[in-house]
């Protein structure tokens, strides 16, 4: 004879699960072993999100807690932050802090992260940076056509689209449902649904449980994540065949189709994301490139050049901070904007030696970077 539920039943029933679904994601990270310190031989300095998670934003939002409790500067970008051809022993936070002396800068970079999903991930996942100095990269790749600009109509797949406007503004290739949106939207705010996905990236191979457990039949999920440590490989998105000059691969200069500044959605989110950030209380210094001019014929440079001395100019109306690198040597660039890691190097030194430039209005960065490099001797 079936038994149903009374009242007071549903009742406990209902609190029970509301219990759940509001104090596992609090309490998860208690059991959780997360642990960026140092393991052997590995460097605080060198820890950067795991590129197999680079969708997990709840791990993300973590990590970004973690980092701003003990780095003096944040250093936030796409995967020329990340270090998308090289080691983390050799991205350019790790030679900011060999030229410090010191682990001050944290790689808070994130592969694949175009401007537009990086203001859906500090609006959304990054509340913790307030007060800080934070490094800001632009990469103007995702200027350099239509397409990287996502304004094209026909629909195609891009990175991070849980990052983007869902609704308001309008991204003309992302043609996702409306219950999809909604779900998206609603992710942001529900830590319990962003807990749930870090399970299933962190231990599920980035499977829900009903394919999991399909293609596991004897497996218990359970047992997945019983030891509250997930094992995953630090490694370079590309393998060290890969891990060449550009030129080695082609000698072809690309025709660049810039977007106008002024029409780019991209170029509006960034614009977005410094002023977000500055309301939160943050020093922004903002890194332009550097982009690989080498690769690029006559017409693509003018156009380059032009579009770089406009975002110069929004930097120098706004009182940003900022530093437009030289083009580095052309056997230092792997493609158009990622470094090899002697670029990365010397990114890092030009980055000091420019702080010292007055152009540079924000006098706590100056100071700060001042004081490290001559500590440095």
């Amino acid at each position: 004879m079936p038994y149903f539920l009374s009242p007071g039943e549903w009742l406990i029933a209902g609190l029970v699960l509301a219990a759940l679904f509001v104090f596992v994601p609090r309490l998860w990270p208690r059991l959780e072993r997360f642990q960026p310190e140092p393991t052997g031989r590995r460097p605080v300095k060198d820890y950067r999100l795991p590129y197999q998670l680079s969708s997990d934003y709840w791990l993300y939002n973590r990590y970004c807690r973690w980092a701003c409790s003990r780095y003096d500067v944040l250093v936030v970008g796409d995967s020329v932050v990340w270090g998308h051809y090289v080691s983390e022993h050799n991205t350019l936070s790790h030679y900011l802090n060999e030229i410090a002396g010191g682990d001050q800068f944290a790689n808070l970079g994130v592969d694949g992260i175009h401007p537009i999903a990086l203001e859906g991930l500090l609006r959304y996942y990054a509340r913790g940076i307030s007060g800080k100095t934070v490094l800001l990269h632009f990469n103007p790749l995702w200027i350099s056509s239509q397409k990287h600009d996502l304004q094209t109509d026909k629909e195609f797949q891009f990175n991070h689209p849980q990052l983007v406007p869902q609704f308001v503004p309008k991204i003309p290739c992302y043609k996702a449902s409306y219950s999809d949106r909604i779900g998206t939207a609603v992710q942001r705010y529900v830590a319990f649904l962003g807990w749930t996905s870090h399970l299933k990236q962190a231990y599920l191979g980035n499977l829900d449980l009903p394919r999991w457990t399909l293609e596991h039949p004897y497996a218990n999920p359970l047992m997945e994540i019983s030891n509250f440590k997930f094992q995953i490989s630090d490694l370079p998105a590309i393998g060290p065949a890969e891990h060449v000059p550009w030129d080695e691969k082609t000698a072809a200069k690309r025709d660049f189709q810039w977007v106008e500044l002024e029409t780019s959605l991209q170029w509006r989110s960034f614009r977005r994301s410094v002023e977000l950030l500055r309301v939160r209380g943050n020093t922004v210094f903002v890194l332009v490139g550097p982009f690989n001019e080498h690769m690029m014929n006559d017409e693509g440079i003018e156009a380059y050049r032009k579009i770089k001395s406009q975002v110069e100019h929004w930097l120098q109306q706004n009182s940003v901070p900022y530093f437009m690198p030289p083009v580095l040597p052309s056997r230092l660039y792997v493609d158009a904007s990622h470094p090899l890691s002697e670029g990365y190097a010397t990114l890092a030194k030009q980055i000091f030696e420019s702080s010292r430039l007055a152009r540079f209005q924000n006098h706590s960065f100056k100071e700060k970077f001042g004081r490290r490099r001559a500590g440095d001797g």
